[in-house]
């Protein structure tokens, strides 16, 4: 049933590229490759995946939005500042999405979607060292 393409497979992208499937092309020995992962993807593609992986942690702040939430995010905020990573947080206030990380005491602290601290609000020291051992 080769008539007309039938019983053919078609090429997803490349197989033996490390670009996660954003390439459409086979490389072949004799091919040269402009970018990172070793075959003819969107370059640009590429740079950008680096580029997020190193912006910095997903960081989240779990609260109502009180006084207490608001100090642990200015210190969460201080803390990547001194680190130079990206200081973008997100301040989580619904109640069913702080229980879906399985907190029950706020504020809490929340870095590459692992909880890392609850119920008290951290120093920013505290904080930084933190994202230092998570991060690696």
């Amino acid at each position: 049933m080769a008539f007309f393409g039938f019983g053919k497979k078609k090429n997803k992208g490349n197989d033996s590229c490390n670009c996660g499937g954003t390439c459409n092309s086979k490389v072949t020995e004799k091919e040269e490759s402009d970018c990172s992962c070793g075959c003819n993807c969107d370059v640009e593609a590429t740079e950008m995946t680096e580029k997020v992986k190193a912006v910095g942690a997903s960081v989240k702040v779990l609260g109502s939005g009180c006084a207490k939430c608001n100090e642990l995010e200015a210190a969460t905020k201080a803390a990547l500042e001194e680190l130079g990573m990206d200081s973008t947080i997100d301040h989580v206030t619904d109640f069913t999405e702080i229980a879906n990380y399985g907190v029950m005491s706020t504020p809490a602290l929340v870095v590459d979607d692992k909880v890392v601290s609850f119920g008290k609000v951290l120093k920013t020291d505290e904080v930084v060292k933190i994202l230092q051992k998570t991060r690696g």
